[in-house]
């Protein structure tokens, strides 16, 4: 499907069929989030807590997760994942006039010149911002490979590492196109200090965390997005989808980032997230969820053919006998327009004719005018007319003060000297040229 279509608010309603977990990795333990998205909302499933996961056996609490999973009827979904913002390296990168299919291996190019791990090997993935840019995630692939094993020990499918940026900015997108002019988010981050997300023109995404009050941070944020230092600061939680139903348990104010994870897996195809694991290493979920949602929009797509169909056939009839119509008219309307022509024709003739029999009088005004205004001892010995300018040579004891003189008539613009001299009897030869203006008949 075209990519203007898909941006479009209704068709992105539509397509918003998915369900996602999403997985934080925090400080000691684990929060998972379960969601569903449809077009007419979002609801939140449950959300579990996985305490001490390092120090536990995996196979221990993933039977703990197992048992969510399977409460929830999400056996088949797999994970997308939020990396620890510690493990990640994100970086923006502007890429004007690059297409999507090419972006990999730009960002490939400058790959190295993008994280500070010298020659190890990395893991990264980007996300499609605004104008032109991507947004692009990286860590050590021995960090990211830790996790998965992990992952894959406690019987874990994921389908996707993630960051919080890219989580977010997946996330916002579920709410149509985003915030045209630009906005920052404050809420609560992992290490107990504020995290900052926000969007403008001159930033696409912005995304820090501060141990600051929020006052200063958000006046360091609105720096960083350039935007006005009145514009008042939202809740992250705010700037997510609302979901239609929330447990409890699943309290935004102090945690919106799995909330926020799981919506950027349940629908990838409408803002996808940057992806950090490896595409070989990626399980993705059951396809047989989709039937019923194909089914339903197959069915869809039909009656809207049948719609279509009848407003195309409805519209054609309608626009014969308006033709039909027109056809009865159309030879009183040719005679109108006819008459309308030789009216103009005769206007235009009218006026013409004015204009000539002005011509005369305009120039002789201008030659009663040009005796008036240059009074002896100065005198004129040529006197060049034209509709546009009229250009004069004499001399006079000044020739200076012509101009003011010539300027101050209602009938003379902008006199400039073509050239100046000294006369034999000791006057000065002058060559002036002015426009001429014609005041309102």
């Amino acid at each position: 499907m075209p990519v203007d279509i898909l941006k479009s608010n209704g068709w992105r309603k539509l397509l918003q069929f998915g369900s996602g977990i999403g997985i934080e990795i925090a400080a000691s333990s684990l929060e998972v989030v379960a969601a569903r998205v449809r077009p007419n909302g979002v609801k939140v499933l449950g959300r579990l807590t996985i305490a001490d996961f390092a120090a536990r056996p995996a196979a221990e609490w993933g039977v703990d997760y197992a048992r969510f999973l399977s409460l929830h009827g999400l056996s088949h979904v797999s994970a997308t994942v939020l990396l620890p913002r510690r493990d990640v390296i994100v970086r923006h990168m502007a890429l004007p006039g690059v297409s999507r299919k090419d972006v990999d291996g730009a960002v490939r190019f400058q790959l190295d010149s993008l994280h500070p791990y010298g020659d190890e090997e990395v893991s990264w993935g980007w996300s499609p911002l605004a104008y032109g840019a991507v947004l692009v995630g990286m860590a050590r692939r021995s960090t990211v490979q830790h996790y998965l094993d992990l992952f894959l020990a406690a019987g874990i499918k994921v389908a996707s590492f993630t960051f919080s940026a890219a989580a977010v900015h997946s996330a916002v997108r579920l709410n149509g196109a985003g915030r045209q002019s630009g906005f920052l988010a404050l809420g609560p981050s992992a290490a107990g200090g504020l995290e900052l997300y926000g969007e403008s023109q001159a930033r696409p995404v912005f995304n820090a965390e501060f141990q600051l009050p929020p006052e200063r941070a958000a006046l360091l944020g609105l720096a960083e997005l350039r935007l006005a230092p009145e514009t008042a600061p939202l809740k992250l939680e705010d700037v997510l989808p609302k979901p239609a139903v929330n447990p409890v348990e699943n309290d935004l104010a102090r945690n919106p980032r799995p909330y926020a994870t799981a919506l950027a897996g349940a629908c990838p195809w409408l803002a996808p997230a940057a992806n950090l694991l490896a595409p070989e290493q990626r399980q993705t979920s059951s396809r047989a969820v989709f039937i019923p949602t194909a089914a339903l929009a197959t069915l869809l797509l039909l009656v809207a053919g049948a719609i279509l169909f009848y407003n195309s056939y409805a519209d054609r009839k309608y626009l014969a006998s308006i033709e039909a119509e027109i056809a009865t008219v159309a030879p009183l309307a040719k005679r109108a327009d006819d008459l309308d022509r030789q009216i103009q024709q005769t206007r235009e003739r009218a006026q013409l004719l004015d204009q000539f029999r002005n011509q005369t009088r305009q120039d002789m005004d201008a030659i009663h005018e040009l005796t008036r205004l240059i009074e002896f001892p100065a005198w004129v010995y040529s006197t060049t007319l034209t509709r546009d300018f009229v250009q004069i040579s004499g001399e006079a004891p000044q020739a200076a003060p012509l101009l003011k003189i010539l300027d101050s008539s209602p009938l003379f613009v902008n006199s400039t000297f073509q050239s100046t001299g000294r006369a034999q009897n000791g006057s000065e030869s002058f060559q002036i040229r002015a426009g001429r203006r014609y005041p309102a008949q």
